[in-house]
Protein backbone atom coordinates (compact mmCIF):
# COMPACT_ATOMS: atom_id res chain seq x y z
CA UNK A 1 0.00 0.00 0.00
CA UNK A 2 1.28 3.59 -0.54
CA UNK A 3 0.65 6.05 1.92
CA UNK A 4 1.07 9.51 0.67
CA UNK A 5 1.08 13.18 2.11
CA UNK A 6 0.35 16.33 0.44
CA UNK A 7 0.83 19.65 2.01
CA UNK A 8 -2.15 22.19 1.59
CA UNK A 9 0.29 24.16 -0.22
CA UNK A 10 1.43 21.79 -2.99
CA UNK A 11 -2.66 20.55 -2.87
CA UNK A 12 -3.38 24.34 -3.61
CA UNK A 13 -1.43 24.35 -6.89
CA UNK A 14 -2.31 21.11 -8.31
CA UNK A 15 -6.07 21.46 -7.65
CA UNK A 16 -5.42 24.80 -9.83
CA UNK A 17 -5.59 22.38 -13.11
CA UNK A 18 -8.60 20.58 -12.07
CA UNK A 19 -6.61 17.32 -12.64
CA UNK A 20 -6.85 16.18 -8.54
CA UNK A 21 -10.23 14.76 -7.23
CA UNK A 22 -10.65 16.29 -3.75
CA UNK A 23 -12.68 14.40 -0.81
CA UNK A 24 -14.08 15.86 2.42
CA UNK A 25 -14.33 13.57 5.01
CA UNK A 26 -15.11 15.62 7.81
CA UNK A 27 -17.30 14.31 10.79
CA UNK A 28 -18.52 13.83 14.21
CA UNK A 29 -18.80 10.69 16.28
CA UNK A 30 -21.46 12.46 18.60
CA UNK A 31 -22.76 14.46 15.75
CA UNK A 32 -23.02 12.63 12.29
CA UNK A 33 -24.55 15.60 10.86
CA UNK A 34 -21.79 18.30 11.78
CA UNK A 35 -19.58 16.86 9.25
CA UNK A 36 -21.98 17.82 6.27
CA UNK A 37 -22.90 20.72 7.88
CA UNK A 38 -19.10 22.38 8.25
CA UNK A 39 -18.95 21.04 4.45
CA UNK A 40 -21.51 23.42 3.83
CA UNK A 41 -20.27 25.86 5.59
CA UNK A 42 -16.97 26.15 3.67
CA UNK A 43 -14.47 23.24 2.11
CA UNK A 44 -11.42 23.38 0.01
CA UNK A 45 -12.75 23.84 -3.87
CA UNK A 46 -13.71 21.26 -5.86
CA UNK A 47 -13.80 19.09 -2.95
CA UNK A 48 -17.05 16.83 -3.00
CA UNK A 49 -18.29 15.23 0.56
CA UNK A 50 -18.07 11.66 1.71
CA UNK A 51 -19.80 11.06 4.69
CA UNK A 52 -18.41 7.71 7.12
CA UNK A 53 -21.67 6.71 7.58
CA UNK A 54 -23.52 6.64 4.48
CA UNK A 55 -20.76 6.08 1.97
CA UNK A 56 -17.67 4.96 3.80
CA UNK A 57 -19.69 2.03 5.98
CA UNK A 58 -22.15 -0.89 5.56
CA UNK A 59 -25.40 -1.97 7.29
CA UNK A 60 -25.13 -2.32 11.49
CA UNK A 61 -26.48 -5.63 12.44
CA UNK A 62 -26.67 -6.91 15.90
CA UNK A 63 -22.52 -8.92 15.03
CA UNK A 64 -21.45 -5.83 13.50
CA UNK A 65 -19.25 -3.10 15.06
CA UNK A 66 -20.16 0.65 14.84
CA UNK A 67 -18.71 1.24 11.50
CA UNK A 68 -18.59 -2.12 9.44
CA UNK A 69 -17.43 -2.29 5.70
CA UNK A 70 -19.33 -2.61 3.33
CA UNK A 71 -19.30 -5.43 0.93
CA UNK A 72 -16.06 -5.56 -1.28
CA UNK A 73 -18.85 -5.34 -4.02
CA UNK A 74 -20.48 -2.29 -2.64
CA UNK A 75 -16.97 -0.54 -1.78
CA UNK A 76 -16.16 -0.99 -5.47
CA UNK A 77 -19.67 0.17 -7.07
CA UNK A 78 -19.94 3.35 -4.34
CA UNK A 79 -16.19 4.56 -5.37
CA UNK A 80 -17.33 4.08 -9.50
CA UNK A 81 -20.04 6.31 -8.79
CA UNK A 82 -17.10 9.05 -7.50
CA UNK A 83 -15.90 9.28 -11.14
CA UNK A 84 -12.72 8.62 -10.05
CA UNK A 85 -10.51 7.89 -13.41
CA UNK A 86 -7.33 5.25 -13.69
CA UNK A 87 -4.50 8.18 -13.10
CA UNK A 88 -5.89 11.16 -11.43
CA UNK A 89 -4.34 12.05 -7.85
CA UNK A 90 -6.76 12.03 -5.33
CA UNK A 91 -6.69 13.97 -2.50
CA UNK A 92 -8.48 13.19 0.60
CA UNK A 93 -8.83 15.27 3.42
CA UNK A 94 -10.58 15.37 7.14
CA UNK A 95 -11.02 18.66 9.96
CA UNK A 96 -7.24 18.03 10.52
CA UNK A 97 -6.05 15.13 12.11
CA UNK A 98 -6.98 12.62 9.09
CA UNK A 99 -8.64 9.89 10.94
CA UNK A 100 -11.82 9.76 9.08
CA UNK A 101 -9.83 11.09 5.57
CA UNK A 102 -7.31 7.70 6.32
CA UNK A 103 -10.38 5.60 6.57
CA UNK A 104 -11.20 6.48 2.72
CA UNK A 105 -7.38 6.10 1.86
CA UNK A 106 -7.78 2.50 3.03
CA UNK A 107 -10.65 1.77 1.25
CA UNK A 108 -9.65 3.08 -2.00
CA UNK A 109 -6.56 1.39 -1.11
CA UNK A 110 -8.37 -2.13 -0.78
CA UNK A 111 -10.13 -1.75 -4.12
CA UNK A 112 -6.75 -0.99 -5.86
CA UNK A 113 -6.63 2.67 -5.92
CA UNK A 114 -2.85 4.04 -4.88
CA UNK A 115 -2.67 7.32 -6.14
CA UNK A 116 -4.08 8.79 -2.94
CA UNK A 117 -2.99 11.74 -1.16
CA UNK A 118 -3.42 12.34 2.59
CA UNK A 119 -3.49 16.13 3.16
CA UNK A 120 -1.41 16.95 5.67
CA UNK A 121 -2.99 18.78 8.73
CA UNK A 122 -6.18 18.62 6.67
CA UNK A 123 -9.14 21.90 6.82
CA UNK A 124 -7.65 23.15 10.03
CA UNK A 125 -4.41 23.47 7.92
CA UNK A 126 -5.92 25.01 4.71
CA UNK A 127 -7.61 27.66 7.06
CA UNK A 128 -4.82 28.53 8.88
CA UNK A 129 -2.39 29.34 5.54
CA UNK A 130 -5.77 31.34 4.51
CA UNK A 131 -5.82 29.54 1.34
CA UNK A 132 -9.03 29.68 -0.71
CA UNK A 133 -12.35 28.45 0.12
CA UNK A 134 -15.39 27.30 -1.81
CA UNK A 135 -19.34 27.52 0.15
CA UNK A 136 -22.32 25.68 -0.38
CA UNK A 137 -23.07 22.33 -1.17
CA UNK A 138 -21.25 19.87 -3.55
CA UNK A 139 -23.78 20.47 -6.27
CA UNK A 140 -21.23 23.61 -6.55
CA UNK A 141 -18.42 22.15 -6.90
CA UNK A 142 -16.80 20.88 -10.50
CA UNK A 143 -17.38 17.53 -11.10
CA UNK A 144 -14.82 15.02 -10.27
CA UNK A 145 -12.13 14.62 -13.02
CA UNK A 146 -12.30 11.23 -15.06
CA UNK A 147 -10.24 9.44 -17.06
CA UNK A 148 -9.88 5.88 -18.16
CA UNK A 149 -12.39 3.96 -16.05
CA UNK A 150 -10.75 1.61 -13.67
CA UNK A 151 -11.21 -2.24 -12.99
CA UNK A 152 -11.94 -3.35 -9.99
CA UNK A 153 -11.83 -6.98 -9.17
CA UNK A 154 -10.26 -8.43 -5.62
CA UNK A 155 -9.53 -6.89 -2.51
CA UNK A 156 -5.67 -4.92 -2.21
CA UNK A 157 -5.79 -4.39 1.38
CA UNK A 158 -5.31 -6.97 3.67
CA UNK A 159 -7.56 -7.47 6.67
CA UNK A 160 -8.76 -9.72 9.24
CA UNK A 161 -11.83 -10.61 11.23
CA UNK A 162 -12.49 -11.59 15.06
CA UNK A 163 -12.16 -15.42 14.21
CA UNK A 164 -8.66 -14.54 13.02
CA UNK A 165 -7.87 -12.72 16.23
CA UNK A 166 -9.16 -15.72 18.42
CA UNK A 167 -6.74 -18.31 16.84
CA UNK A 168 -4.13 -15.79 17.70
CA UNK A 169 -4.39 -14.16 21.13
CA UNK A 170 -1.78 -16.28 22.54
CA UNK A 171 0.38 -16.16 19.72
CA UNK A 172 3.47 -14.36 20.34
CA UNK A 173 4.17 -13.35 16.64
CA UNK A 174 0.66 -11.51 16.07
CA UNK A 175 -0.19 -8.05 18.12
CA UNK A 176 -3.38 -6.09 18.00
CA UNK A 177 -2.25 -2.43 18.23
CA UNK A 178 -5.58 -0.19 19.39
CA UNK A 179 -5.32 2.92 18.37
CA UNK A 180 -8.00 4.81 21.15
CA UNK A 181 -6.68 7.26 24.00
CA UNK A 182 -5.58 5.13 26.88
CA UNK A 183 -8.49 5.73 29.00
CA UNK A 184 -11.18 3.94 26.91
CA UNK A 185 -8.11 1.07 25.96
CA UNK A 186 -7.87 0.66 29.32
CA UNK A 187 -11.31 0.72 30.06
CA UNK A 188 -11.57 3.67 32.91
CA UNK A 189 -13.74 4.90 30.20
CA UNK A 190 -16.06 4.25 27.45
CA UNK A 191 -18.38 6.73 26.45
CA UNK A 192 -19.08 5.24 23.15
CA UNK A 193 -19.74 1.51 23.28
CA UNK A 194 -21.46 -1.03 25.18
CA UNK A 195 -18.48 -2.42 27.31
CA UNK A 196 -15.17 -1.34 28.21
CA UNK A 197 -12.03 -2.40 27.81
CA UNK A 198 -9.62 -3.98 25.20
CA UNK A 199 -8.84 -7.44 23.25
CA UNK A 200 -6.48 -9.18 25.57
CA UNK A 201 -2.91 -8.67 24.68
CA UNK A 202 -3.48 -6.05 22.59
CA UNK A 203 -1.10 -3.34 22.73
CA UNK A 204 -2.04 0.89 23.02
CA UNK A 205 -0.93 3.58 20.56
CA UNK A 206 -3.29 6.14 20.43
CA UNK A 207 -3.74 7.43 16.80
CA UNK A 208 -2.86 11.04 17.85
CA UNK A 209 0.86 10.12 18.76
CA UNK A 210 1.71 9.84 15.14
CA UNK A 211 1.20 13.72 14.91
CA UNK A 212 2.81 17.05 16.09
CA UNK A 213 1.23 20.20 16.01
CA UNK A 214 -1.29 18.83 13.82
CA UNK A 215 0.80 18.07 11.24
CA UNK A 216 2.36 13.99 10.51
CA UNK A 217 5.91 13.56 12.06
CA UNK A 218 8.17 12.80 9.70
CA UNK A 219 8.88 9.32 7.95
CA UNK A 220 11.97 8.75 10.14
CA UNK A 221 10.69 9.35 13.47
CA UNK A 222 7.72 7.20 13.11
CA UNK A 223 9.90 4.42 11.89
CA UNK A 224 11.84 4.57 15.04
CA UNK A 225 8.51 5.23 17.76
CA UNK A 226 7.09 2.35 15.72
CA UNK A 227 9.32 -0.14 15.12
CA UNK A 228 10.43 0.97 19.58
CA UNK A 229 6.87 0.27 20.44
CA UNK A 230 6.80 -3.39 18.54
CA UNK A 231 9.60 -4.61 20.12
CA UNK A 232 11.17 -6.99 17.17
CA UNK A 233 8.08 -7.89 15.42
CA UNK A 234 7.78 -7.62 11.77
CA UNK A 235 4.92 -5.07 10.46
CA UNK A 236 2.84 -8.45 8.90
CA UNK A 237 2.66 -8.76 12.72
CA UNK A 238 0.75 -6.35 13.23
CA UNK A 239 -3.16 -6.00 13.34
CA UNK A 240 -4.63 -2.56 13.79
CA UNK A 241 -7.86 -1.77 15.85
CA UNK A 242 -9.94 1.39 17.73
CA UNK A 243 -13.48 1.29 18.18
CA UNK A 244 -14.69 0.94 15.08
CA UNK A 245 -12.43 0.35 12.40
CA UNK A 246 -11.79 3.86 11.53
CA UNK A 247 -8.74 5.92 13.73
CA UNK A 248 -7.00 2.25 12.94
CA UNK A 249 -6.46 3.70 9.61
CA UNK A 250 -4.78 6.27 11.11
CA UNK A 251 -1.73 3.95 12.55
CA UNK A 252 -1.21 1.89 9.22
CA UNK A 253 -1.42 4.69 7.54
CA UNK A 254 1.13 6.02 10.07
CA UNK A 255 3.38 2.44 9.18
CA UNK A 256 2.83 2.61 5.60
CA UNK A 257 4.15 6.09 5.63
CA UNK A 258 7.32 5.24 7.68
CA UNK A 259 8.30 1.98 5.35
CA UNK A 260 6.72 -0.12 7.75
CA UNK A 261 4.98 -2.23 5.07
CA UNK A 262 2.51 -4.93 5.47
CA UNK A 263 0.44 -4.41 8.36
CA UNK A 264 -3.43 -5.32 8.59
CA UNK A 265 -6.85 -3.93 9.52
CA UNK A 266 -9.46 -5.82 11.70
CA UNK A 267 -12.42 -3.81 10.41
CA UNK A 268 -14.68 -4.12 13.27
CA UNK A 269 -12.68 -3.73 15.92
CA UNK A 270 -13.63 -3.11 19.42
CA UNK A 271 -17.49 -2.56 18.76
CA UNK A 272 -17.59 -5.50 17.20
CA UNK A 273 -15.60 -7.45 19.03
CA UNK A 274 -17.68 -7.50 22.16
CA UNK A 275 -20.78 -8.26 20.18
CA UNK A 276 -20.22 -11.82 20.99
CA UNK A 277 -20.00 -12.73 24.70
CA UNK A 278 -17.65 -15.55 24.20
CA UNK A 279 -14.81 -13.53 22.97
CA UNK A 280 -12.37 -12.38 25.84
CA UNK A 281 -12.35 -8.74 27.18
CA UNK A 282 -9.18 -7.21 29.19
CA UNK A 283 -9.97 -4.51 31.76
CA UNK A 284 -6.66 -2.48 32.83
CA UNK A 285 -7.95 0.22 34.60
Amino acid sequence: MRANLVSVADLDRLSRDGTVAIFDCRFSLTDPDAGRAAYEGSHIPNARYVDLERDLSGPISSNTGRHPLPQFSECCERISKLGLGSSNPVAVYDGGPGVFAARLWWMLAWAGIDNVLLVDGGFSEWRKQSLPLEFGDERDSQSVPTGETRAYNLPHAPEVDAQFLMERLEDPQSLVLDAREEERFSGRKEPLDKKAGCIPGALNRHFALNLSGGIFKSSETLKREFEEALQGLPPQAIVHSCGSGVTACHNLFAMEYAGLSGSRLYPGSWSEWITDPSRPVEVRG
